[in-house]
């Protein structure tokens, strides 16, 4: 790609129906940016894809993505393991080349006046686009999730949107836009279903509670087994290999064991670490698949949504 690129992430809360999930990415492909990856979670109950392109591009592909979600996606009757706030839960756009984070933020800006305007769903802006220093951390805007966020937001003025409502819309909830640095989604799978294992050990290694810099993680039960679903965020002070011998570590006073490991949506090739045990762990790992400097190259063809 020429030119400035900027690369998105958009996280859509339907993960079952892959018929949807197409129609989304239909809706986008017309911009003229360029799809790099998607994947769907039916126990996550959410798709995510990756986009890149110029500013321009991405902007626009990202919006219309936003639009086709409301259309198709009911949060009333939307039930995953992943929390949620919006049918277009999160959007956040992240600096390639030739384009700074400040930049992304401006882009963050623009994409939600144009949601709410286009399609009357309110935003919270996060991460380095926040309005406010509370909500920087996505974890606080999407607290309660979509159904205690729908609640609060008629008492409580500290929990309303940056943009729009008070309301939330009524089937699509809210969107969060941000402007954030390349993080990694990683799930780690154990030997057990014993989901307070997971939990304990994300409550050891996040940030948040003190623990490892850069890392959010939650314990969810998917595909009948524990996970430790984590965002590194800072992969640069906190190497995965570093994160992966912690957690280790914590499952063995567990009496449990990772069974394998997973990345979702693409990788930096600064991350990767080559012959690694968390690397080695990863199920169907294709470097020219999952590596995103590789990927820029090879986009994917646009499905046609029919």
């Amino acid at each position: 790609m020429s030119g400035p690129v900027v690369e998105c992430v958009p996280n859509f809360s339907e993960g079952s129906d892959a018929r949807r999930v197409e129609a989304i990415l239909a809706a986008m492909g017309g911009a003229g940016a360029s799809l790099l990856d998607w994947s769907m979670d039916a126990d996550h109950n959410r798709s995510v894809v990756t986009i890149a392109g110029s500013p321009a591009s991405v902007v626009e592909a990202a919006i219309r993505g936003v639009g086709k979600a409301v259309e198709l996606i009911d949060l009333t009757r939307q039930r995953g393991v992943h929390p949620r706030i919006g049918a277009a839960d999160v959007i956040p756009f992240v600096p390639v080349s030739g384009v700074k984070l400040e930049q992304c933020v401006l882009l963050a800006r623009q994409a939600g006046l144009e949601i709410w305007r286009r399609f009357g769903v309110p935003v919270f802006f996060y991460e380095a686009a926040a309005a406010r220093p509370d909500r920087a951390n996505l974890e606080e805007v999407r607290r309660g999730q979509f159904e205690g966020l729908r609640d609060s937001v008629t008492r409580d003025p500290s929990r309303r949107p940056d943009l729009g409502g008070p309301d939330l819309h009524p089937t699509a909830g809210a969107c969060a836009v941000g402007a954030r640095k390349f993080l990694v989604a990683w799930n780690l799978y154990f030997d057990s279903s014993d989901v307070s294992i997971v939990r304990a050990i994300a409550r050891e290694i996040r940030a948040a509670s003190g623990g490892l810099r850069g890392v959010k993680a939650m314990g969810v039960l998917a595909h009948g087994r524990a996970q430790l679903s984590m965002n590194i965020t800072d992969f640069e002070s906190t190497p995965i290999s570093q994160v992966y011998r912690r957690v280790a570590s914590l499952a063995a006073r567990h009496h449990a064991a990772i069974a394998g490991g997973e990345i979702i949506g693409l990788i930096p090739e600064a991350a990767c670490e080559q012959n690694s045990e968390w690397m080695r762990q990863l199920s169907g790992f294709d470097p020219r698949l999952k590596i995103l400097e590789h990927r820029l190259g090879a986009p994917l063809r646009w499905p046609d949504g029919k």
